[in-house]
Formats: C-alpha cells, structure tokens, sequence
C-alpha cells in the first residue's frame, strides 16, 4: 500500500474516531444539563439555608448571654431567700425569747397584784375600824381614854405601832404598785416589740414568696429559651443535612453519565483536548465553601462600667439620686435588711430603706437606712408639690412599711421585694392603693 493510500486510511481512521467520540456527549448532554442545574438550584437553597443558620446562630448568642444572665440574677434571688430564710429563724428564734420573758414578767406581776391584794384587804379592815371608832379622832381618843401615866405610856407605845405599821402598808403599798406599773409597761413594750417582729416576718415572708414566683417564672422562661434554641437548630442542620446528600447524589449521577464520555475522549482525541477537558472538569463550583470574614470581636458597649460619678453642685444632687439606681435595674434582688455593706452593694442586693440609704450616699447626703428614720429625715410636704428627688412612702406591711424615691411623672424608683430596683407606677394600680401621702424633701 502506497504512502498516500496509508495516509487516507488513517484520516478516515481519526474522523470516524472522532464522530463516534462526539456523538455520545450529545446523547448525554440534555440530562446533564438537568442535573447541572437542579444542583444549582439546591446549592442556592443551601446557601440560602446557611445564611439563615448563621442568622440563627447569632441569635443563639444572644440568647444565651440572656440565659447566663437569668442564671446569675436566678443565682442572686436563691441567696436572697436563703439569707431571708436565715433572718426568719432569727426573728423565730427572738419572738420565742420574747414570749418567755413576757410569761415571767406576767408571773411576776401575778405576785405583786396578790400582794397588792392582801394589803388592800389589811387596809381596807383598819380604815372600816377607824371609821367605826370616829374615823381620824380615834388614836386621840385612846390616849385621853388612859387611866394613868404608865397607862397613857402604854397606849402611846401600841398608836405608835399601829401608825408606824400602816405607814409602812401604805409605803409597801405604794412601791408595790409603782413595780406594777413598770412591769406592766416592760410587758406592753415587749408584746409591742413581739407585735413589730410578727409584722416583719409576715411582710418578709410574703416578699419570700413572690421572690418565689419570680424565680419559678425566670426557670420557665429560661427552659423554653433552651428548647426554642435546640428545636430551632436541629431543623436547621436537618435541613442542611439534606441540601448535602442531595448535591451528593446529583454530583453522583453528573459523574457515572460523563465517566464513559471521557474515557471515549481520551482514546480517540489527542492529549491536548483530553488536558484541556480534565482543566475544564477540575473547576471548582462549591461557592458554600467561601466563608466571609467577620470581624473577630465588637466593641463592648461597656453596660458593666461605672460612669464617674458628677459634682455635686446645684441640681445635680436630685440628678445623681434619682439615676443612680439605673444601673441596678433588671440587675439586682430584694434581700430584708440588704444595702448596707460592701458585698450587698457590688451584688445589688438592696431592700427598700437600703436602697434610699444608698442612692443618697451617692450624692454625698446621709440619711437613716430605715423608714422609721427616713420618714423623719427631711420636711414633710404636700403629695400635690412633691417634685423629683422627694422621698414617698406606702403602706404595705405596716404603716410607711415601704419607700422609694420619686422620679416625676407619676413614677418613683426603689428595690420592690417582687423584682428588685425597679422604676414604679404610683399613679395607678398597686402602688397607687398603697401610697399614704406621705412626702419627705430631703434636697431643697
């Protein structure tokens, strides 16, 4: 066979290679293209889906830095009712001591009306004799009755007697009930005691029970954030989950209806196409794998900093009293008795007095940390001039039983046994029913 004859065979050889191999891509082609772009799709789904999880996983953040906060003020209300707990057995413990001394003090009085009774019976008894014998003539009249001098001695001897012996009923008598008196008022001033302690426990125990109910309720919420937050994040990775397997199977089937394809290529066309074909098929799609870069912290907006505190000059001494609880609002608990030392005021734990005591301290004024002090602090004013600053009082458990410092407006700001430092309305509902009138200025 001549050269030319060979050379034609294989040009007929290659064209046909050539035309088998290109034939078959374009049987293929029709339902590549589906699947090319169903994956596109779903990837765009994917991608949709993931940005909806990093939304949601920001929320998470946020959530939980909610709940780590729920659980320290959950934490803070626990030691409150624990430390009011302990005040309670105290209280217990000092109205049991008060009802043994007032049952001596009642037996001791049982002794002294008895004795009180048997000179009043003596005393009766010889005043009915006097009475009878001419009344207050009759020790004369047994003098000058005396027959002789030894006689009159005699009887001068038994008036002294008698006169000494009444004189000295009368001085028991007297002494006996001057004792009376004074035990009776120890006895008044102790049950009234014993009646001021049973108020404050009843009052401490009903602030027990609703920091109770505030603390059930923080639990609650607390457990349906959580299972929100795992409900809401398992249907997002479920969701994912599928996203993937489905761009699994369809990059499966992409790749079993081009495998033969490629394989025809490479043995009828020449390593260059073949090159430029496995180039082509080597591109990357996965955009889902391109993560954007965040920034790797925000700044703090510094909720826990303590601003400086203003000079006291002018009005700003109502300025710093009425603002100066703000920080503690939603961050603080009720505790009897709390304010008053260091660790209760980092930990904001303040009862209502406490509070008053504080907040004024900031501004550099002392006043009482009681409301028996703090009603007496300052001039007494009408409840229509009351102005910013003013202190005002409410009758809760006991009279002036709670106080807190009016803002304006209607509304006063305090440490309520139910939530804490919180800002109030006075001017309708609870705490209207409960305010007295009573208005104390302390900055004039």
């Amino acid at each position: 066979m001549t050269l030319k004859k060979r050379l034609l065979v294989l040009n007929t050889t290659i064209i046909l290679g050539l035309g088998s191999a290109f034939s078959i891509p374009g049987v293929n082609a029709e339902s590549i293209k589906k699947l090319e772009n169903q994956k596109s799709q779903i990837q765009q789904q994917r991608s949709n889906l993931q940005a909806t999880l990093a939304e949601a996983d920001k929320e998470l953040v946020t959530v939980l830095k909610e709940i780590a906060e729920l659980n320290t003020k959950i934490a803070k209300v626990e030691k409150a009712i624990e430390d009011n707990n302990k005040l309670i057995a105290e209280t217990e413990t000092n109205i049991a001591s008060t009802k043994s001394e007032v049952d001596q003090l009642k037996a001791e009085m049982a002794v002294i009306e008895e004795r009180i009774e048997k000179r009043s019976a003596i005393l009766k008894q010889r005043a009915q004799s006097f009475q009878e014998s001419g009344g207050t003539v009759a020790y004369l009249d047994v003098l000058l009755g005396a027959s002789s001098f030894s006689d009159f001695v005699d009887r001068v001897g038994a008036v002294t007697t008698f006169v000494q012996a009444d004189k000295q009923l009368l001085e028991e008598q007297e002494q006996d009930k001057k004792a009376f008196e004074e035990k009776k008022a120890a006895v008044e001033e102790e049950l009234a005691g014993l009646t001021s302690m049973m108020t404050e426990l009843k009052g401490m125990q009903a602030a027990m029970e609703e920091q109770k109910q505030q603390n059930s309720s923080l639990i609650q919420q607390l457990k349906e954030k959580e299972n929100s937050i795992a409900d809401k994040k398992a249907k997002l990775q479920s969701e994912d989950v599928k996203y993937a397997s489905l761009i699994a199977d369809i990059e499966q089937s992409i790749a079993a209806q081009t495998a033969p394809v490629q394989a025809v290529a490479y043995t009828s066309a020449s390593s260059g196409s073949s090159s430029a074909v496995a180039g082509s098929s080597s591109k990357t799609k996965g955009s889902a794998a391109v993560s954007k870069s965040k920034p790797a912290a925000q700044k703090s907006k510094g909720s826990s900093a303590s601003a400086p505190k203003p000079s006291v000059n002018g009005g700003s001494a109502i300025s710093i009293v009425t603002t100066a609880g703000n920080k503690y609002i939603g961050n603080s608990v009720y505790v009897f008795g709390g304010g008053r030392n260091a660790y209760d005021i980092a930990n904001g734990r303040f009862d209502c007095s406490g509070f008053v005591h504080w907040a004024f301290s900031q501004a550099g004024i002392s006043v009482g940390a009681s409301t028996d002090s703090l009603k007496f602090a300052g001039r007494q004013v009408s409840s229509s001039e009351m102005r910013a600053g003013d202190l005002v009082f409410f009758d809760t458990y006991k009279r002036d039983g709670h106080v807190g410092i009016y803002l304006g407006g209607g509304k006063f700001i305090g440490s309520q046994s139910s939530t804490g430092v919180a800002i109030a309305n006075m001017s309708s509902g609870y705490w209207k029913t409960k305010f007295n009138g009573r208005v104390v200025r302390i900055i004039e």
